[in-house]
């Protein structure tokens, strides 16, 4: 017999957890499924800048508080190239600002949260298949850990199972339904045990290549620098690794002991279409963006909220929204992939690069951190447009 709820949801980070959070809040139950445990999804180290819409989106629903306790707010970034420094007041420039605090955190808060509303939460479930997406009850197809059949009949389903999503192919025809570009370079990542460099982010503009400064907490830096998207983590030595980041950011770094490297791939992706019928896509299922815009995780709260008011209409009888997600959503969607795209070709030396191409990249930079209004855009978008929907669910 099937496993029956009013919403199935695939993938149990930030989007599917926050998704049933706002559901549960509407008296709508939900059943969430994840082929990872607990243990993997709570530790796997993970960027998080957060917008201000949703920092108040997790903070206003109950989905987080500790994001305001335990988060930083940063007011800027700064801009680095030509061997100065240059910060992007947001506050100055917009009232606004964005909230360090990692995606593992985000998703601790979570899963507690629903956990104790006693939400039907289910790791090491591996959707299959979703079917009947067209019909008024449509399945989700899994296995769990010792290989057993799961099904799950519901009123609605939703995708928020990432990049390889499932659901993904019942809504577009296929896994890789979509616009897609990939980029010519990654970033080499590594944690280290050091005090941070600077009170904000450092987005660096050099000769050799991009770097980005980031922190954790007081005793642990992120920083990245721009790679070869097939080299492998292991090539470099720490000696290496420091000279190369010494080498892109004007200032000194505070070094430290490397307990962490990895290679992120850029990529960007929309799928063809984001619902079928009683089936959605949300968050990395339906979009990836590169990191540089600091959008992933900010564009999939920015889903949910529509859903989070969608779902229930649809399931009291009003289609209307639902209908509309889709371009309401996508109008978001590829606003953030410009301004992502605009930020990862502004900071970043491409391998073809040309003196000319040098010179201009320099031009535009300037023209950035030189003009109130190229800083007003940065920053606008830096730190979120207003969240369509989100009165209603803060409501």
């Amino acid at each position: 017999m099937p496993h029956r709820t009013r919403v199935a949801i695939i993938g149990a980070g930030p989007a599917g957890l926050l998704l049933a959070h706002l559901l549960d809040r509407r008296g709508i139950d939900s059943i969430v499924i994840d082929s990872r445990t607990r243990e993997e999804i709570e530790t796997t180290i993970r960027a998080g800048i957060l917008e201000q819409g949703t920092v108040e989106v997790l903070a206003g629903t109950g989905a987080s508080t500790r994001v305001l306790e335990a988060g930083h707010r940063h007011d800027g970034i700064e801009l680095a190239f030509a061997g100065e420094r240059h910060r992007i007041d947001f506050a100055d420039a917009v009232g606004r600002g964005v909230w360090l605090y990692p995606q593992h955190e985000v998703l601790k808060d979570l899963i507690a949260a629903r956990l104790a509303a006693g939400q039907d939460l289910r790791f090491g479930v591996e959707a299959l298949a979703v079917e009947n997406a067209d019909g008024d009850r449509p399945r989700v197809i899994a296995r769990d850990a010792d290989g057993e059949p799961v099904e799950i009949e519901a009123e609605f389903v939703v995708g928020a199972d990432g990049s390889r999503s499932v659901a993904r192919t019942a809504v577009t025809g296929s896994q890789t339904g979509g616009y897609f570009r990939e980029y010519p370079f990654a970033w080499f990542g590594i944690l280290c045990e050091a005090p941070p460099s600077a009170e904000e982010l450092i987005y660096s503009n050099s000769p050799n290549g991009f770097a980005l400064i980031s922190q954790r907490s007081p005793s642990v830096q992120r920083m990245y620098f721009q790679c070869d998207p097939d080299v492998d983590p292991a090539a470099y030595s720490e000696t290496e690794l420091w000279d190369t980041l010494q080498s892109r950011v004007p200032g000194e770094l505070a070094e430290g002991p490397i307990f962490q490297r990895d290679v992120l791939r850029f990529r960007s992706f929309v799928a063809h279409e984001l619902r079928r019928g009683r089936v959605a896509l949300v968050g990395d299922a339906a979009h990836t963006v590169p990191p540089t815009g600091a959008k992933g995780m900010n564009l999939a709260v920015a889903d949910v909220v529509l859903l989070g008011e969608a779902i229930p209409a649809l399931l009291g009888g009003d289609d209307r929204l639902i209908d509309a997600y889709p371009e309401t959503a996508l109008q978001r969607i590829w606003k953030a992939q410009h301004f992502s795209w605009w930020m990862t070709s502004m900071l970043h030396r491409a391998p073809d690069a040309s003196d000319f191409d040098d010179l201009r990249q320099l031009g535009e930079l300037r023209s950035v951190t030189g003009s109130r209004a190229g800083r007003t855009y940065l920053a606008e978008a830096y730190t979120g447009w207003p969240l369509a929907g989100a009165d209603a669910v803060l409501g």
